[in-house]
C-alpha cells in the first residue's frame, strides 16, 4: 500500500489541473491610437456600444505603461506585437535617419518591396525588414505549421506591418488613391476580397459628408470652439465639420481630413468584414488572428487634442464600430466561446500645449528645427567646423564631412551637444550614445531612454524633455514622444476564453500583451519577449 502512495499524490495534484482548454478559432487584436489611459478613463460612463462592453466584461488593466522612452506609433506597435522593448525588436521611432544618406526616413522602409495598388515612395514604410525580432503573428503561423490565418488592418502602414509580422497580410490605406494596399513582401496580387472592398470607394463616398455630433451639444464637455486648435485640412475649428473643404472631387486632400474623421473607423469595420468572409477567418478549429489598428483617433488627437470635442466625439463613435466589429467576429467564430479579444494602445498623448499653458501648466511647444539650428551653431562654434543636426522625437543625429572623415573627435562633438541639449530650458537631461550605458540615470528616465535605444536607428544624442514641453515642428495641434504618464500610460483589456474578468489596478507593462495572448493561445511566446502572461487574469 505505502508503494501506492506516490502514485495516488500524483493523479489527486493532476486531477486538480485545469484541463487543456481548446484555443480559440479567432483572435481578435485591436489596438486604438492615441488611446491614453486618461483620455479613456474621462470617458468611459459615456461609452455604452462594443467598447463600452469590452471594459465591463473583460480583464481590464487601466494601467499599463511603456517603459521606453519614445511614445510613438510604430514601435508602440511593434512592443505590443513582439513583447519586447525597442532594444530588442529595433524598431525606435516612427522615422529615422538613413545614416548613409543623412535622409529621413520612415522605420519600415524597404525599397525593394513595391506597393500593390498604391503609390510606391522608396523612403516609405513598406516591410517588416527591418523588425528584428518574432511577433505574436509569427508565433501563431510557426506553432501552426502555416495552417493558422493571420490579417492585420490599419489606416498606418507602420501599425498594420508589425501586427502582420513577417509571415501574415498587412493591409493599409494609401493616401495617395483612397485603397486599401499592400506591398509585395505581403503578395504578389491583390485577392478577390480586397478588390471588391477597394471597388466599393468607401473613402470617396465620404466626400461631401459631414461630420455631425453624434449625441445632443450639452453631453460634451469643455468648449467646441477653442483658439488653440487648428483648422485641420479645412474643416474648421468647431461642429460641424465638412469633409469637402472646397475640393470639387475626392483626392489626396479629402483623404487627409477623411483619416481624420471617424468615417475612418467604418472603412476599418468594412475591411475587417471583408477579410473574416473573404479569408475564412475562425472556420475552423486552427486559430486564426484579426489584428486591427483604428489610427482615426491619432489623427484627431493631433489636429485637436485630447480634451477637444472631437476626440470625445470620435471615440462615441468608436465605440459603435467596435460593437459592429466584435459582433462579426463572434459569427465568424461560430460564438463567443470560440473568440478571444484583446485591446490596447500605442501610446497616449498631451494636450495642446498653449492650452495647459493657458491653464496654468508649465507648457510649451518646442520646435525641433529650430533647437536642430542652434545646436549646430553652438558645435560651430566649439569646433570651427560644420556639423549636421536632424532632431526626429528625441533623438538628435549628427553628421557632416568633418565629423564622417575624423576631422574632428566624434565621442567629443557628441558629448558637448549632450552637455548643450541637457542645459537647456526644456530638458531634463541629455546622453552621448557613448554613454548611454553607464549614464546616472537621472531621475529614473535614462532608464527608458536605454530600453528605447537600438544601435543601428536611434540617434548620436538622446534627450529627455521635462513634462508638459511638447516636441514638434507644427505651429499647431499637439504631439506625443515622451515617457510621462499622460503619454507611456494605456489600456489593456483581454476579454474571452480563458480570461477572468475584473478590473486590475496594478500597472502592468504592454510587454505583457503578446506573452498572455500566447498563454490563451496555448503556444509558445515571441522569441525575444520579455513580458510575462498575467496568470491574475486567467482562468485556473
Amino acid at each position: 500500500m505505502s508503494r501506492l502512495l506516490p502514485t495516488l499524490a500524483v493523479l489527486s495534484a493532476l486531477s486538480a489541473l485545469p484541463a487543456s482548454a481548446k484555443a480559440p478559432k479567432l483572435t481578435l487584436f485591436i489596438s486604438v491610437d492615441a488611446l491614453g489611459s486618461d483620455l479613456l478613463l474621462r470617458n468611459r460612463p459615456r461609452l455604452t456600444g462594443g467598447l463600452g462592453k469590452l471594459l465591463d466584461t473583460g480583464a481590464y488593466y487601466p494601467y499599463a505603461r511603456y517603459a521606453y522612452a519614445k511614445a510613438r506609433t510604430a514601435p508602440g506597435h511593434a512592443t505590443l506585437a513582439t513583447g519586447a522593448n525597442p532594444w530588442r525588436h529595433g524598431i525606435v521611432d516612427n522615422d529615422v535617419q538613413d545614416r548613409a544618406t543623412g535622409q529621413s526616413v520612415q522605420v519600415y522602409m524597404d525599397p525593394t518591396h513595391q506597393i500593390l495598388g498604391g503609390v510606391t515612395v522608396p523612403t516609405a514604410d513598406a516591410s517588416p525588414a527591418n523588425l528584428m525580432a518574432e511577433t505574436l503573428a509569427d508565433r501563431l503561423l510557426g506553432a501552426t505549421q502555416g495552417r493558422g490565418k493571420v490579417v492585420a488592418l490599419s489606416f498606418k502602414a507602420r501599425a498594420a506591418i508589425p501586427l502582420a509580422g513577417r509571415t501574415g497580410q498587412a493591409w493599409w490605406f494609401d493616401g495617395a488613391t483612397g485603397q486599401m494596399v499592400t506591398s509585395t513582401w505581403y503578395a504578389k496580387s491583390v485577392p478577390a476580397w480586397v478588390q471588391a472592398l477597394n471597388a466599393r470607394k468607401l473613402a470617396d463616398a465620404s466626400f461631401g459628408k459631414t461630420w455631425e455630433l453624434l449625441r445632443p451639444r450639452a453631453e460634451y464637455v469643455g468648449e467646441d470652439d477653442r483658439a488653440t486648435e487648428p483648422d485641420a485640412y479645412g474643416m474648421g475649428r468647431a461642429f460641424p465639420h465638412s469633409l469637402r473643404n472646397g475640393l470639387t472631387a475626392p483626392g489626396p486632400q479629402s483623404y487627409k481630413a477623411f483619416a481624420v474623421s471617424p468615417f475612418s473607423h467604418d472603412l476599418l469595420v468594412q475591411a475587417a468584414k471583408a477579410a473574416l468572409e473573404g479569408e475564412g477567418l475562425g472556420k475552423d478549429g486552427i486559430p486564426d488572428l484579426l489584428a486591427v489598428s483604428f489610427s482615426g483617433t491619432d489623427e484627431t488627437f493631433h489636429a485637436f487634442g485630447p480634451y477637444s470635442w472631437e476626440m470625445q466625439d470620435s471615440l462615441l463613435r468608436l465605440d459603435q464600430a467596435l460593437g459592429e466589429l466584435i459582433a462579426a467576429a463572434e459569427r465568424a467564430a461560430g460564438g463567443r466561446a470560440n473568440l478571444l479579444i484583446a485591446l490596447s494602445a500605442d501610446h497616449g498623448g498631451a494636450e495642446i500645449p498653449e492650452a495647459w499653458a493657458a491653464s496654468g501648466v508649465p507648457a510649451a511647444r518646442i520646435n525641433p528645427v529650430e533647437v536642430s539650428k542652434a545646436l549646430a551653431k553652438e558645435l560651430r562654434t566649439k569646433f570651427g567646423v560644420d556639423v549636421t543636426v536632424s532632431i526626429l522625437g528625441l533623438d538628435a543625429y549628427l553628421g557632416g564631412k568633418a565629423l564622417e572623415s575624423g576631422q574632428v573627435d566624434g565621442v567629443a562633438v557628441r558629448r558637448t551637444a549632450a552637455a548643450w541639449l541637457a542645459k537647456q530650458p526644456f530638458a531634463v537631461t541629455a546622453v552621448a550614445r557613448d554613454d548611454l550605458d553607464m549614464a546616472q540615470d537621472t531621475a529614473g528616465l535614462v532608464a527608458p531612454m536605454r530600453r528605447g535605444y537600438y544601435p543601428e536607428r536611434s540617434g548620436d544624442v538622446l534627450f529627455m524633455p521635462k513634462p508638459f514641453q511638447v516636441v514638434t515642428d507644427y505651429p499647431r495641434g499637439t504631439n506625443h514622444s515622451v515617457p510621462y504618464s499622460y503619454e507611456s500610460q494605456v489600456p489593456v483589456v483581454f476579454s474571452g476564453r480563458g480570461v477572468k474578468p475584473g478590473m486590475y489596478f496594478q500597472e502592468i507593462d504592454p510587454v505583457d500583451v503578446a506573452p498572455t495572448l500566447s498563454a490563451l493561445l496555448e503556444m509558445g511566446m515571441p522569441a525575444s519577449a520579455e513580458g510575462k502572461p498575467r496568470a491574475e487574469a486567467l482562468v485556473k
